[in-house]
């Protein structure tokens, strides 16, 4: 795939998962099949004083990604993101962490609902922010983004997140727990509830 995208509107397909942790550290991790820097691992951390973290696997994307959401910190790391029988195995630099996926999440249910070609719409995804705001406190589906930029999450999937072990910058992560206070690096953050999201994330610029 092309590392020089010139479209105005971008779209990035794949999966976010997010999950607290007894630490106090909150990571919500991007695993993208598709999109146009081509397939690749980013990581979203907030520790548990507030500061912001972005873990990218290489400088493009760290530029684009620190351009589009709020950071503290941008850092590029080796980066690897390995799917296991239990869920994922992450490697990212100060980030260890081995995290267990379960079964569809209530919120996957309620998804299967709606058509996925109607779901990943962005009209759709404006019509219903304010609901979502609603259901999920802090998350959303339609916002601006930086420099400009407006952004849509379309969610046709979903599943609980049921564990986390490992550390963060050699400290013990301890074991999981709500997404709470929610992430603050853009107009919305994940469900409270620790879960992993299938998603195409529409982000247009300006002309």
């Amino acid at each position: 795939m092309s590392r020089n995208p010139e479209s105005t509107e971008r779209r990035f397909r794949g999966k976010i998962l997010g999950v607290g942790t007894t630490s106090g550290v909150r990571i919500v991790v991007g695993m993208w099949e598709r999109s146009p820097f081509g397939p690749f691992t980013d990581v979203f951390l907030e520790q548990a004083d507030g500061s912001s973290v972005l873990l990218a696997p290489d400088e493009l994307v760290a530029a684009y990604v620190s351009g589009t959401y709020r950071f503290d910190t941008v850092s590029v790391v080796d980066l690897r993101a390995r799917r296991t029988a239990r869920g994922l195995d992450l490697d990212a630099g100060p980030l260890q962490a081995s995290i267990d996926v379960g079964g569809i999440s209530p919120l996957g249910r309620v998804l299967r609902i709606v058509p996925k070609p109607i779901a990943r719409d962005w009209r759709w995804l404006t019509a219903i922010d304010p609901v979502a705001r609603l259901v999920a406190p802090g998350a959303g589906t339609a916002g601006s983004a930086g420099n400009g930029r407006r952004e849509y999450y379309g969610v046709t999937g979903a599943h609980d997140v049921t564990g986390v072990r490992g550390t963060w910058a050699g400290e013990s992560l301890g074991s999981i727990a709500p997404l709470d206070p929610p992430v603050a690096f853009g107009f919305a953050s994940m469900p409270r509830i620790p879960q992993v999201v299938d998603v195409e994330t529409t982000i247009r610029e300006p002309v």
